[in-house]
């Protein structure tokens, strides 16, 4: 990236430090409510899942204090700009890649004689998931991607920005994770894939002309597959899945480049 050749742009008046303090402010209400009891969503997905609007709501805040409603509708207009996704073939790593990653995780599990049930899914589990997921996805992705995510590259880079954002994503999941009883051993690995992701997801981003829709989608994939891995993610392992991911974001770094996650030579228009 080349910074000396950004000028003034919108995203210098964000500040992700601000936006981090007010997600996990506006999370923490959500989690005293559920240590009282514990429920679920789905198998695995506490209560306090419904926290993924959390990250909306700080970016729409923080929106509204520096351009009022005209810059929140602005914000909220990202939510599907799938124009700036101008190559279409970016919509195959979007939609297939973590579908694959899952695929080759239950065969490498095979090689390696761990237990599977046979897959037992309704046909219109997929689409209903989806539909789930995909709002969700894109509350958090407003905030994260459409917020913090660019203030964090221009000053850092593409990879570095991906690992700050993917440690306070992880951080922000450890409460919930504990109170569906998830071991030091399983969020330990859960996080290397966490984090991996979070640098696909930036890749994603960066060529796909900064489109939130596009890693909304690709964030939403991600759960919809946990979700079938093979019988409503209950044989997810995240030793298989974070060294898989790892392997393939390590990959994505080295092709595209750590500065930008992008086009080798192509300067990042962040505005």
């Amino acid at each position: 990236m080349n910074h000396n050749a950004l000028c003034t742009r919108p995203s210098r008046d964000r500040s992700p430090a601000w936006f981090f303090f007010l997600v996990f402010a506006l999370s923490l209400p959500l989690w005293l409510v559920d240590s009282l009891g514990q429920y679920q969503l789905l198998q695995g997905l506490p209560l306090t899942a419904v926290m993924v609007v959390c990250p909306l709501l700080a970016a729409l805040m923080l929106i509204a204090l520096k351009s009022g409603i005209a810059g929140v509708a602005e914000h909220l207009k990202r939510s599907f700009d799938f124009r700036r996704i101008t190559r279409k073939a970016w919509y195959a790593p979007i939609l297939l890649l973590m579908p694959a990653t899952s695929i080759v995780a239950y065969g490498v599990m095979r090689l390696l004689d761990v237990p599977l049930p046979a897959t037992d899914l309704s046909p219109w589990l997929v689409p209903a998931l989806f539909l789930l997921f995909f709002p969700a996805a894109l509350a958090e992705e407003l905030g994260w991607s459409g917020y913090a995510l660019d203030p964090l590259q221009e000053r850092w880079g593409a990879l570095p920005a991906s690992l700050i954002l993917g440690l306070v994503w992880v951080t922000w999941h450890i409460v919930p994770l504990l109170q569906v009883q998830r071991t030091a051993d399983w969020i330990a690995w859960w996080s290397l894939s966490t984090l991996a992701t979070r640098a696909l997801h930036t890749w994603l981003y960066n060529n796909t002309g900064r489109s939130v829709f596009g890693v909304a989608l690709f964030h939403s994939m991600t759960n919809v597959s946990w979700q079938m891995f093979p019988n409503h993610g209950s044989h997810y392992d995240p030793r298989i899945f974070g060294l898989i991911l790892t392997v393939v974001a390590g990959w994505v770094t080295m092709t595209w480049g750590w500065r930008t996650l992008s086009h080798r030579g192509t300067r990042l228009d962040i505005r």
